[in-house]
């Protein structure tokens, strides 16, 4: 079969946008985006010198971001971003940052699913550690991502926080990362209090630092640990798990009965998960392909995306009564499974 010109730019052009998206995750992850905006606009030097980076190379990217309409050349060798860069400055409304982060741990996941397709060998959460400088991006990835459908979308639909600030409760995520959905929580509802786990220390001086920063940090706590270990001075009134479920799902005979045990009576454990389809077909839909995607990502670390209605019936198992909740054009499922009061 003989390929046609076609194929070959649609295939030249997605190649484009990858390294688009490289170029813009260099200047995210050395804060050149930011440096731009304060400066206005600046010589390659005193970009460097801003952002505290090699002119060296910082000469070398904004070749590289001129040549992809992320920075113009507004004098000669003085630079400034364009509207394009400017949206990937992490502090940006609706940040485009998410995209380039996504992009390099997209690249890191696919090889390493590449070169362990043969052995079989899934080494679990740990592969995300192999690259150490995209693990301080990660929580503010999923913050830019998923912050906005919670705080306009999910929260105002969902009573069970309101009932757990009511009730003078606290709510405990595990998987906390960088303490984003718990900070949106105090920020919505000043009398919740709440306790963040994760593994990862980094993200938990994320979550400390920015917990400070937003002023509720007198009323949420942050530690890093094994979920399975916790330890609650008080039964919780909600137990979160955000997008964590599915990496933890192999035990969730072990760990289900032990999360309905400790909930407050009348509370509810709260998952939300990628809502991955009843028919493969649907995997073609644009808006789903990412999904596909992560799933084979998911796998390298021992994991799969769960449908919402295994989730459901998982927790009506351990005497909860589920209620699925679907959000994003029913790619984003929650799932309140609540205790008898």
């Amino acid at each position: 079969m003989s390929i046609s010109e076609q194929q070959r730019q649609q295939v030249m052009a997605q190649a484009q946008g990858a390294l688009a998206l490289q170029v813009a995750y260099v200047g995210v992850a050395n804060h050149l985006f930011p440096a731009l905006a304060s400066l206005g606009e600046a010589s390659v030097a005193e970009l460097a010198a801003e952002a505290g980076c090699d002119v060296g190379y910082v000469a070398r990217w904004c070749d590289a971001a001129l040549a992809f309409d992320l920075a113009e050349e507004v004098s000669a060798d003085r630079f400034a971003a364009t509207d394009l860069g400017a949206a990937f400055d992490p502090a940006a409304p609706a940040s485009l940052m998410p995209f380039a982060v996504q992009a390099m741990l997209s690249a890191h996941m696919a090889e390493s699913a590449a070169s362990r397709m043969v052995s079989g060998e899934r080494p679990g959460e740990a592969v995300l550690g192999e690259r150490p400088g995209l693990l301080p991006w990660f929580g503010p990835m999923l913050e830019a991502t998923f912050a906005p459908l919670f705080e306009h979308e999910i929260l105002p639909q969902l009573d069970i926080y309101r009932a757990a600030e009511a009730a003078g409760g606290v709510v405990v995520d595990l998987g906390c990362g960088n303490g984003w959905y718990l900070r949106a929580l105090a920020r919505a509802l000043p009398r919740l209090r709440g306790h963040g786990v994760d593994g990862f220390s980094e993200n938990i001086d994320q979550a400390i630092r920015l917990a400070a920063g937003e002023g509720v940090a007198d009323r949420l706590t942050f530690t890093s640990g094994d979920l399975h270990d916790l330890e609650l001075a008080e039964p919780p009134w909600v137990i979160a798990m955000n997008r964590a479920l599915h990496h933890v799902w192999t035990e969730r005979n072990r760990l289900l009965p032990k999360l309905a045990a400790r909930l407050a009576p009348g509370g509810a454990v709260v998952v939300w998960e990628p809502a991955w389809p009843e028919t493969r077909g649907a995997l073609r839909d644009p808006a789903r392909r990412p999904m596909a995607f992560q799933n084979l990502a998911e796998h390298v670390q021992g994991n799969r995306f769960l449908r919402p209605a295994e989730v459901a019936e998982a927790f009506a198992a351990v005497g909860l009564t589920p209620e699925v909740h679907l959000f994003a054009d029913e790619r984003e499922a929650v799932i309140v499974a609540r205790k008898p009061g």
